[in-house]
């Protein structure tokens, strides 16, 4: 397979604006599609997001059969609001309480294969400003259309907002700076990946439900990774979304995600023999913020905690059987 393959099979979200087409296709196959958002107070654009893609992929064409929220303690009223527009409100502490709870987006993308009933999952951020159909028909056209692919992420311009308004690009810092480097250096197939860092992509339960989940900022660098390693780049394709509008994160907070990154990245590095560490890596990140005349160091933990494959948990196994296997 040429190192380019990941560029075959990059796509226009336009190829699959033909949404009687992938309704046919989802019934022709008896597909469960469901659509997902993980939540903490977002209360300012969950609504608009669910109403919008509930309207038209649910209500006009029957392309999702459900959507849900899984949310981490919002304190604002994000949950009213998703319960009102007819999403399905999940406390992700009361799914599967004995395993424990954890803060994190990956946390809620990991438990959220629990309560969900696709076939095939889609997960989008929950504060988009922009959205559109696009961003679900885009990621389920290549699942619907080949059965090869299992894995399908999103890209996009990210404009970043600065004092004097938007700039059209600039956005996917962490990718440019940490995360593609790295893919150069180590795994050179998924450097083609446009924004391997994006919160939009949908899978396939039977391979979504094999793949560990790191509960903070590594869930998505930790999927590419180990879905490479399992199951080649063949399972990938990529779609553009044209425009993702959404708010930019402070330095301190890219800072923060870059170290969470870095420990997914180390981990799948070594678990996989291709690098090794020397010392005992340091366990919370370190940021230094003016105060008056003086830095001060301030120190944050970063949870480096993997949630296993849903597959090894009990009580899943038994709410699905051998459904998807």
């Amino acid at each position: 397979m040429k190192v380019d393959s990941l560029l075959d099979r990059t796509w226009h979200h336009s190829r699959f604006a033909d949404l009687d087409r992938l309704v046919a296709l989802k019934e022709r196959r008896g597909t469960k599609i469901s659509l997902a958002f993980p939540t903490l107070n977002e209360e300012a654009t969950i609504g608009k997001e669910i109403l919008m893609l509930r309207t038209e992929l649910m209500d006009r064409r029957p392309l999702i059969d459900e959507i849900a929220i899984v949310d981490s303690g919002s304190k604002d009223a994000t949950r009213k609001i998703a319960e009102h527009y007819g999403a399905k409100v999940y406390d992700s502490k009361k799914i599967l309480p004995k395993y424990g709870t954890y803060k994190g987006k990956g946390e809620n993308l990991w438990k959220s294969l629990y309560v969900l009933d696709g076939d095939i999952i889609v997960w989008v951020d929950a504060d988009i400003s922009n959205i559109a159909p696009k961003f679900v028909y885009g990621l389920l056209g290549p699942l619907l259309e080949h059965d090869e692919i299992s894995y399908v992420k999103a890209y996009y311009e990210r404009p970043i907002r600065s004092g004097e308004g938007y700039s059209q690009s600039g956005g996917g810092r962490v990718t440019e700076i940490l995360v593609r480097p790295l893919f150069s250096l180590f795994y050179p197939e998924l450097a083609r990946f446009i924004q391997p860092l994006s919160g939009e992509y949908a899978g396939r339960r039977e391979l979504l439900e094999k793949l560990s989940f790191s509960v903070g900022y590594g869930v998505e660098l930790g999927h590419l990774l180990d879905i490479f390693r399992k199951f080649g780049i063949e399972a990938f394709g990529q779609v553009d979304l044209d425009l993702r509008i959404h708010r930019n994160q402070s330095v301190h907070a890219l800072s923060r995600m870059a170290f969470g990154i870095m420990e997914t990245f180390l981990d799948r590095a070594k678990r996989y023999g291709d690098a090794e560490t020397l010392k005992k890596l340091g366990e919370v990140h370190v940021a230094l913020r003016v105060a008056g005349e003086k830095h001060i160091a301030e120190s944050t933990p970063i949870s480096a905690v993997e949630r296993p494959p849903m597959i090894e948990i009990p009580e899943y196994i038994q709410k699905f059987g051998t459904r998807t296997r």
